[in-house]
């Protein structure tokens, strides 16, 4: 297994290197957002008798942020590992099956670890 693929030169490997570590620290904002919000919720709430209807509306938008976070989360794991992929040689290749990923699946998810269509098979069976 070559460590750049056919296609991954120097350049791109380091301008994808570059945009994950934009994303994970946009990812890492949100997350930091997302708490502020809920605290804020959470003590908005205290602080006034509680309507049940309110008291829907903030359990659902905890709900949804929880959501948001958690997938943002796992977004954040695959940004984590294909920054260590790039250290070890390896990014660009499915850590599943070693197969080359296409620098246009690369270019548009840059924390793409997994072929398209493994990708697609791991979501289907609750696994990715």
């Amino acid at each position: 297994m070559s460590s750049t693929g056919p296609e991954l030169d120097t350049a791109f490997i380091e301008k994808q290197r570059q945009r994950l570590l934009e994303l994970r620290e946009s990812l890492q904002s949100a997350a930091k957002d997302a708490q502020s919000d809920e605290a804020a919720l959470n003590s908005e709430s205290s602080d006034r008798p509680r309507e049940h209807e309110d008291e829907a509306q903030r359990l659902t938008l905890l709900e949804l942020d929880g959501t948001l976070a958690a997938r943002d989360l796992a977004r954040a794991g695959r940004v984590d590992r294909a920054l260590k992929k790039i250290e070890e040689g390896t990014y660009g290749f499915s850590d599943l099956s070693g197969e080359p990923i296409p620098r246009e699946r690369l270019e548009a998810v840059p924390e793409s670890i997994y072929t398209a269509a493994e990708q697609e098979a791991l979501e289907r069976s609750g696994l990715g």
